[in-house]
């Protein structure tokens, strides 16, 4: 599965971008995006604002799992009590992968019961909701900073690695 994740401030604006893979069931951590769709990612993470929007004033919840899909692109979001937006697109896998053998080209399948094999299942969403608030927990440790401003692009090589980091340990 790849995923990309995006902070999106009080204005719309990004304030933070990260591209990665899963590092689960043998993953070994580099997004599968393809070059179109990597242009596309900004986008369609951006498209589902109006979508969160309307979702947040009906759930009161801050995280609120799969807002939004487009196509094979899964929208998970997470609101912080400033209003600012966690993003995560995910797409999952195709199921098979082919693997050439001595005796022909045979094909093996992702387990089911691994996070990227259903983005909606409880398991995945228990792990994204994870990712997310180890991520906002790293994210108020960033802003708490007294050269931090209001709506200013993180650029923390530090709190990128923390990123990371969630990211290896729950996705």
């Amino acid at each position: 599965m790849s995923y990309y994740f995006a902070i999106v401030g009080t204005q719309d604006n990004p304030l933070f971008e990260y591209e990665f893979g899963t590092s689960k069931q043998g993953g070994d951590g580099q997004p599968r995006f393809s070059e179109q769709s990597r242009h596309l990612n900004q986008l369609i993470l951006h498209s589902s604002l109006d979508v969160v929007e309307e979702v947040q004033w009906t759930s009161g919840q801050l995280y609120m799992k799969v807002v939004d899909k487009f196509f094979n692109n899964y929208i998970s979001c997470f609101v912080t009590a400033g209003n600012v937006k966690f993003l995560l697109l995910h797409q999952p896998t195709t199921a098979t992968a082919a693997s050439a053998s001595t005796a022909g080209i045979t094909s093996t399948t992702r387990s089911s019961t691994s996070i990227g094999a259903n983005p909606t299942s409880p398991q995945t969403e228990e792990a994204i909701k994870s990712f997310m608030t180890e991520v906002y927990e790293n994210y108020v440790k960033a802003i708490m900073s007294p050269f931090y401003r209001t709506n200013m692009e993180i650029k923390s090589p530090v709190f990128r690695a923390r990123v990371a980091a969630a990211g290896r340990k729950y996705l």
